[in-house]
């Protein structure tokens, strides 16, 4: 595995940690999303989550639910900000055919792993992924605990 560069982390914003656990990755997308002026000062500021959302296509259209953006305490007074409104993530049109074309599958679901900044423009990453059963969790646990002891077998 290769080390993460600084500038990986400078440009995160947030990641769904979880994400991995819960779900098997079988695609994985990159979007932009349709932000207003005071979401992105607080993203710049790191005041963003993406833990508890997910991805759902309405009217050939992706949207990003339950993404929680914190106004900063100096917001504007006469704006009223959402934290967690419905906002619209940016696909060309096979991306979006790919993602309803899975959706529609039985067991399959869109969810957002990370956000980040990619050339000042804030992307998610999403990904086409089907929910794990309770052993394949049990197994990603094992594995983990595995890859721990051997890195520790190998430092001595």
């Amino acid at each position: 595995m290769s080390k993460k560069s600084k500038t990986d982390d400078n440009n995160r914003i947030a990641e769904n940690r979880k994400a991995r656990f819960e779900y098997t990755i079988e695609e994985i997308f990159e979007a932009g999303i349709v932000l207003q002026g005071w979401e992105v000062k607080s993203l710049r500021d790191g005041k963003g989550g993406i833990s508890d959302s997910h991805v759902i296509i309405k009217g050939g259209e992706a949207w990003l639910l339950n993404a929680v953006i914190t106004p900063l305490n100096s917001a504007s007074t006469h704006i009223h900000p959402e934290n967690s409104r419905t906002r619209k993530l940016l696909l060309n049109k096979r991306e979006l055919r790919k993602l309803i074309g899975a959706v529609e599958r039985k067991g399959y679901t869109i969810i957002p792993l990370k956000m980040y900044w990619k050339n000042g423009l804030a992307k998610v990453q999403i990904a086409i992924a089907q929910g794990k059963k309770l052993f394949d969790k049990r197994e990603t646990i094992k594995q983990r605990d595995w890859e721990r002891s051997r890195s520790r077998l190998v430092k001595r």
